[in-house]
């Protein structure tokens, strides 16, 4: 009677060692192109990620069904519609980003038409070259370890298609490039090392939108909601104590031009031709000595602790970026900063900025665009005309109307916040809107209206953005400051006095400036579960894994020109410069290629024992004028040597004799370790013993 149970289902291993060769290459295939192009779905446009899971999902299910790939004519209209949504996204098809959402549909596009090794190779490269353009976007010890799993996977498959017969393993295929690998990391050691350090010179700036962080251009209202960029922006080490959050003012872009919408610098051949300006900055107490590790801002402007003491026009050098101090106080380079850089600086927390100044010099700063904001232009308006404004002088009169501006801000129910909405969808007149009728704002929403207002009032004020305030607690000694710290406040000049710094947030917000406290939006649900088990627990990870980043970057992504020099330093160049480091180089080159020829003789010369002697008797008798063969035994060569040398030829006879019994009949005496040369011994001795018989012939 058949048993009634049911067979049982067959598990995953087994339904996977069920699975054509062919299939489950084409599947593994498939997963390790999705791990390559899924860190790239956050720069992506979304209509290609879709596009492109869709297509690998679809090549599966045909290898999956055994089913015949698509027609030419359908994979020409799916990248004609690729190239006409690549245009309509980027407006063009060259470029950084075009380039890269043509790359993943190409590839996508690829597996479509996988039919022969060929195909697949192709596959396979365009996967490595869209493993390195991550590097565009991220350096970080992530994004390496990402790297160095793709590029195994990548590896893995290629051994797979260079394995066409029988069915080998996954398991033996990744073993394979693992071992190879290991055997590139050397040279990719040598190359890290000694590969010349050259400016990128695919530098692009990348402003993020809708994040904390520093931008050229200040768009007021241009954004209805704004997250907190918690990646780390720099890094301070103070060489004495450091100073409160309160006074940390990193000053970055500065911005002078209005024209109703957006904020801008002014021209630096402008503004620099201004005397007052030239006078730069006169500072008063001790200095205070930092060191700066600035990741990269992607912008020309480079953030200084307040205030630095040089003159408008002093250049200054960082690495190989060639800087120049404009003249509104701002470090500027000629391109886009898109390297990590470390550099010493001094700052004084008393200056005193341009303290004199004619009217010609501070128009610019009065300037608004014409008929805009009524209101705001009526309001201010009042304000300078009230009784308690007439009895002031020209030195006393700013301050004091900037001083009724906060208090207005403090008392006017004004609310910081990150979602304060979306303006000038009601009105052309944004700050109108905003001083009146919602009152909900950023620092960059305080910070123009009070601008705008002391404008209004024929005060010269600009904007400056940058940095204000650390994390409350230093990792390895450094002050940690942070994208979600960009802020932007204002500075109004006043006779005799220069260039006053106001901080319009922290009268709405002081939290926000007195104790760095920036605001945060809802936690997930990982967050709330992590912050339930420990308050602590989710900030002590993320300073743990900040930490072991920082290494990564000292290490790894720090390793600059300077780095290479040193090198050289220690290796006794007395010079070390282009040139040694190309004699370096050179020199390293032609190790190299010596130990390749060493490696590749040792690799043809033959490594069991038995192979070895074989074709060292095959040279003694070729010698003795032997005809030996390699198909020939070691017993038919002795016959030979006996039928040509007779009684005389005993001596290597016997020995060929006795290593055909060793190899071949199981002899119970094993061949002594010295055989070879024996044989070789007992060869000259038969030359020489036939050489002498010849002579005594007569």
């Amino acid at each position: 009677m058949a048993d009634p149970s049911p067979a049982p289902s067959p598990t995953r291993r087994q339904v996977s060692g069920a699975l054509p060769r062919e299939t489950r290459d084409t599947l593994f295939l498939l997963a390790v192109i999705a791990a390559c192009v899924a860190p790239h779905a956050d720069h992506l446009p979304i209509w290609c990620s879709v596009v492109t899971a869709l297509m690998l999902l679809w090549r599966g299910a045909l290898a999956w069904r055994g089913a015949a790939l698509p027609g030419r004519w359908s994979l020409v209209l799916v990248l004609g519609l690729t190239l006409a949504l690549t245009w309509l996204t980027h407006r063009t098809l060259l470029g950084r980003e075009a380039g890269i959402t043509m790359l993943v549909m190409l590839m996508a596009l690829k597996t479509l038409e996988l039919r022969a090794r060929r195909d697949a190779f192709v596959v396979f490269f365009l996967g490595f070259f869209l493993v390195l353009t991550r590097y565009f976007f991220s350096q970080s010890l992530l994004s390496g370890m990402w790297t160095l799993l793709c590029v195994w996977a990548l590896l893995s498959a290629l051994v797979l298609a260079q394995l066409p017969l029988g069915q080998p393993s996954l398991k033996l295929a990744a073993r394979t490039a693992a071992v190879n690998t290991l055997w590139g990391l050397p040279v990719m050691l040598l190359l890290f090392l000694l590969f010349p350090r050259i400016a990128p010179l695919w530098g692009v700036p990348s402003e993020s939108v809708g994040q904390t962080g520093l931008s050229e251009q200040l768009v007021f209202g241009a954004m209805s909601e704004i997250a907190n960029d918690e990646r780390i922006a720099l890094r301070l080490r103070f060489d004495g104590p450091a100073p409160p959050a309160s006074t940390l003012y990193i000053r970055g872009p500065v911005l002078s031009d209005f024209d109703g919408k957006t904020w801008r610098p002014r021209p630096a051949a402008l503004v620099g031709l201004a005397e007052a300006e030239r006078q730069g900055v006169r500072v008063q107490g001790p200095p205070t000595n930092y060191q700066m590790t600035l990741e990269p801002p992607r912008i020309k402007v480079l953030p200084t602790l307040e205030f630095a003491a040089a003159a408008p026009g002093t250049p200054w050098a960082v690495d190989d970026l060639a800087l120049q101090r404009s003249s509104d106080l701002q470090w500027r380079a000629e391109r886009p900063i898109t390297e990590r850089l470390r550099f010493r600086q001094q700052a004084y927390a008393r200056a005193t900025l341009s303290a004199s100044a004619s009217a010609a010099d501070l128009s610019p700063f009065k300037a608004l665009p014409p008929g805009s904001n009524p209101r705001t232009r009526t309001w201010a308006n009042d304000l300078r005309h009230q009784p308690r404004f007439d009895v002031l002088d020209a030195g006393a009169l700013p301050p004091a109307l900037a001083a009724a501006v906060l208090e207005h801000l403090r008392t006017g129910d004004y609310l910081y916040t990150l979602t304060p909405g979306r303006y000038g969808e009601v009105t052309p007149d944004l700050i109108d809107e905003f001083w009146f009728d919602r009152r909900l704002g950023f620092c960059e929403h305080f910070a123009s209206a009070f601008v705008f207002i002391m404008r209004s009032m024929s005060v010269p004020a600009r904007i400056v953005t940058g940095y204000q305030g650390a994390d409350e607690l230093p990792q390895d000694g450094d002050i940690v400051v942070r994208n979600s710290h960009a802020h932007a406040w204002a500075e109004y000049w006043t006779p005799g006095q220069g260039w006053l710094r106001a901080d319009p947030t922290a009268a709405v917000a002081p939290n926000r400036v007195l104790r760095s406290q920036i605001l945060q939006p809802a936690p997930g649900f990982v967050a709330s579960a992590l912050a339930t088990l420990s308050p602590d627990l989710l900030l002590r990870l993320r300073h743990g894994w900040e930490n072991i980043n920082k290494h990564w970057q000292d290490w790894v992504l720090n390793y600059s020109r300077q780095s290479q020099f040193d090198v050289l330093g220690k290796l006794g160049w007395a010079q070390p410069d282009w040139q040694a480091l190309g004699q370096l180089i050179s020199l390293v080159l032609a190790l190299l290629i010596v130990a390749a020829w060493v490696w590749t003789q040792w690799q043809q010369r033959p490594h069991d024992r038995w192979t070895r002697m074989r074709l060292d008797a095959m040279r003694q008798l070729r010698k003795l004028g032997i005809p030996a063969a390699p198909h020939q035994s070691p017993a038919h060569w002795a016959a030979l040597l006996t039928g040509r040398f007779g009684a005389q030829a005993q001596g290597p006879a016997v020995l060929l004799t006795d290593w055909h019994l060793a190899r071949y009949a199981g002899a119970a005496t094993p061949l002594p370790g010295n055989w070879t040369r024996q044989f070789k011994r007992a060869c000259r001795m038969l030359a020489s013993d036939t050489s002498s018989t010849q002579k005594d012939k007569p």
